[in-house]
């Protein structure tokens, strides 16, 4: 990374929340988040493909081949899903039609998504699909440490480049997309901090390594490209992205400025 691309000011292009693992995202205008949490709203529920051996009273951190994900179920992308947290609603179209809704706080309302979903991916099912819901404390991430997920827009300009092929940044299901880095610069940002003028700070903790979900075009759950075997063919490695902490919490608005430290 060179130093004018330290030191220039970032801007928030875009914020996203993903309250159910897999399904579609949610565009936000403004997110408060808070020291040491999770980004609001995000991978509040996961569905189980089968028996994962997820225990609620004592939750640990469970590879995502256990639920159904962009990574192997691809059909997924073509449903345009909607959370309402004050309600518990989900709603879940196709095609702009409700093809099914529940309460996800009620037996009921789970039972009603299940079956839709065990319906529409019969073939890929390795079990009965059941509905979780994240408790206190802990989210269906990818990573264990996956607090908040950032991208740098520059990096998916870059990749286009490598691939010849329009790449929509949504393919990588982060939370913050950010303007004013240069191609890759994100990766050596892990140990730096971002601070918002409000003093929100986030902590820069890893790298985000990626995997075939980004083969995945998110508006049509077409798996037209290969995003891990381009990035390890032109950069040695897959990693895309980042994942901070939050330290010191804050609101964050769309078009905010970020400063590096």
């Amino acid at each position: 990374m060179n130093a004018s691309a330290s030191a220039a000011p970032l801007r928030l292009e875009a914020l996203y929340r993903y309250p159910v693992k897999g399904l579609s995202p949610e565009r936000l205008d403004a997110v408060d988040l808070a020291a040491g949490a999770y980004f609001p709203g995000d991978r509040l529920f996961a569905v189980e493909n089968g028996p994962s051996g997820f225990d609620p009273e004592a939750p640990s951190h469970q590879p995502k081949i256990k639920f159904l994900m962009l990574m192997r179920h691809e059909a997924l992308a073509q449903l345009d899903t909607r959370y309402e947290p004050a309600s518990g609603l989900l709603t879940i179209r196709q095609g702009g039609t409700v093809v099914a809704e529940g309460d996800l706080a009620t037996p009921e309302g789970r039972a009603a998504i299940e079956a839709f979903l065990a319906g529409y991916l019969p073939d890929a099912m390795r079990g009965p699909a059941r509905l979780l819901t994240a408790p206190e404390g802990y989210r269906f991430t990818d990573s264990p440490r996956g607090f908040v997920s950032l991208i740098n827009l520059a990096s998916v300009a870059a990749l286009e480049d490598m691939t010849g092929a329009a790449v929509d940044p949504l393919r990588f299901r982060a939370n913050l997309y950010l303007s004013g880095l240069a191609p890759w610069a994100e990766l050596d940002l892990v140990g730096r901090t971002l601070t918002a003028p409000d003093g929100l700070t986030l902590r820069i903790h890893k790298r985000t390594e990626r995997c075939a979900a980004t083969n995945v075009d998110p508006a049509t759950g077409q798996r037209d490209l290969a995003i891990p075997r381009t990035l390890s063919q032109h950069l040695g490695h897959t990693d895309c992205g980042v994942y901070a902490e939050v330290i010191a919490g804050g609101e964050l608005k769309t078009g905010a400025t970020l400063t590096l430290v």
